[in-house]
């Protein structure tokens, strides 16, 4: 099979888990047999091993100019290494550019825990897309970076790539984004990566659970901790409103009628150093069974956070292939209402991955 060539934007945690990943389940035999840490092995005709990074974008100068192989490790990059042995990938991190992709407060804190923004000029990204031949482009902007996710979308546009934007900044569930996508003929799959067992997951599968055991929930919240950049940049509330919307709708889709927002809270809570990428998840709901008998969760989730982003973006990359190779444009309805938070359209998980299933089968999106 041929190589997808794939471009990120963020040189990130999320992208050394995935780049790692790239290379871990490298020897994977083709086959349909069931391999751990994976919800497809084979998608199409396409293994992971046919995944290969042509181009790599970020602002820090810990990581602009480095091999990508050698960027993935750097600081503030702290995710688990689950893959020591990544060999040099010849493709050098350009300089992207900055726009509001670095929140102010981080000045204040160590540069081992923050960005720190690189003196050098931006290239030209769409340039770098098409002289690398890259087909599909990952967003990875940290959130709140409306312009600059806005930019990708667009470079993504005019190079025509496919774009899966993993950041909780609406594209493909904006209709005048998704239709220049579809106009193009260009898939995109978007918006805001779920985890493959995280938060907003679980908390969906059991506000869906009590709609169909007859629960009727009254209150939740979700709160999460940890000590990656992400949560540092999610100190500033300004950059909030699109993420925590985004992680609202995917619970309150499961219901058949949505809570109050004053019986509702989902969101960061706080940023804990020393739990680095370990992000910690409290899930609490209310309701009320046969009789109006009271119940009520309380669960706590620990996980490494930007793995969980991989065990998704893995498929996504391989299902926008797919499409590439099918001629389909716009949003991928399938995959986006399967592996992003918020997507044009909701259904429940395993609605979404029936019709994931029947994509690859090659039933038609629409």
């Amino acid at each position: 099979m041929p190589k997808i060539k794939i471009a990120i934007a963020g040189i990130g945690n999320c992208c050394s888990s995935l780049v790692q990943g790239i290379y871990y389940y490298k020897n994977v035999k083709n086959g349909d047999e069931l391999v751990p840490g994976l919800m497809h092995n084979v998608i199409g005709d396409y293994k992971i091993s046919d995944i290969e990074v042509v181009a790599a974008f970020d602002i820090d100068e810990r990581k602009v100019g480095k091999d990508l192989s050698e960027a993935i490790f750097a600081l503030p990059n702290c995710t688990e290494i689950f893959c020591k042995n990544v060999p040099n990938m010849d493709v050098k991190v350009k300089m992207g550019p900055i726009m509001d992709g670095v929140a102010a407060h981080m000045a204040d804190y160590p540069e081992d825990k923050r960005f720190v923004v690189a003196k050098k000029k931006p290239i030209n990204v769409a340039g770098e897309l098409k002289k690398t031949s890259a087909q599909i482009l990952l967003n990875y902007m940290p959130v709140g970076s409306q312009k600059a996710t806005e930019y990708y979308a667009q470079v993504a546009l005019d190079a025509n790539c496919a774009f899966i934007n993993c950041m909780p900044v609406f594209i493909c569930s904006e209709k005048k984004w998704e239709k220049k996508f579809k106009e193009k003929g260009i898939p995109c799959i978007g918006d805001d990566i779920k985890a493959q067992i995280g938060a907003t997951i679980t908390h969906r599968v059991l506000a869906n659970l009590y709609e169909k055991r007859g629960v009727k929930l009254e209150r939740t919240y979700q709160l999460n901790v940890g000590g990656n950049t992400d949560f540092l940049n999610m100190l500033d509330q300004a950059r909030l409103k699109s993420k925590k919307i985004s992680k609202t709708e995917a619970v309150q889709s499961q219901l058949a009628e949505p809570l109050h927002e004053d019986n509702i809270h989902i969101g960061p809570s706080d940023y804990i150093p020393w739990l680095k990428d370990n992000k910690i998840c409290y899930i609490r709901m209310e309701g009320k069974k046969f009789g109006d008998v009271k119940t009520t969760i309380d669960l706590k989730l620990s996980v490494e956070d930007s793995p969980n982003s991989a065990g998704c973006v893995i498929d996504a990359i391989r299902l926008a292939k797919l499409a590439i190779d099918r001629g389909v444009g716009g949003d991928l309805i399938s995959s986006s209402s399967y592996f992003m938070k918020h997507p044009a359209r909701q259904f429940t998980d395993d609605k979404a991955r029936e019709m994931v299933d029947d994509f690859i089968a090659g039933k038609r999106e629409r």
